[in-house]
């Protein structure tokens, strides 16, 4: 699957329960391991846990291969390792003080919205 659909395919995920101050980092400079970070924000340990299930669960139907899913017994934070896309869900507090932002600030992936793209389709 190319990461572009991929990682849309993530964001797309948890916009669907309602993930909160989602980003997409390109870091295929800074590991030779994975290419993209997603970091996103849930609520409460519930929400946490649900926005991660529901990303695996659509990658998983798109055909995407989940190596691994961290962190889902506590809750507080979850990481999702699809392999090319390495999505972290996190509670507020968990997200504060790690801070991902500053380790993995690479170039940040602007993402088209998904209603902007159809309306100038429409034109």
């Amino acid at each position: 699957m190319d990461i572009r659909k991929k990682q849309r395919a993530v964001v797309e995920a948890l916009e669907d329960v309602k993930g909160r101050d989602i980003v997409v980092y390109n870091v295929a400079r800074l590991s030779p391991i994975f290419d993209r970070v997603v970091i996103a924000t849930g609520e409460s340990t519930r929400q946490v846990k649900a926005l991660a299930d529901h990303v695996r669960e659509r990658l998983t139907r798109l055909g995407a291969t989940v190596r691994g899913v961290e962190g889902s017994g506590s809750s507080e934070w979850v990481l999702v390792d699809l392999g090319d896309i390495v999505v972290h869900v996190m509670h507020p507090n968990a997200r504060h003080y790690y801070h991902l932002e500053e380790i993995w600030g690479g170039k940040e992936v602007r993402l088209k919205r998904a209603q902007a793209v159809r309306r100038r389709v429409r034109r």
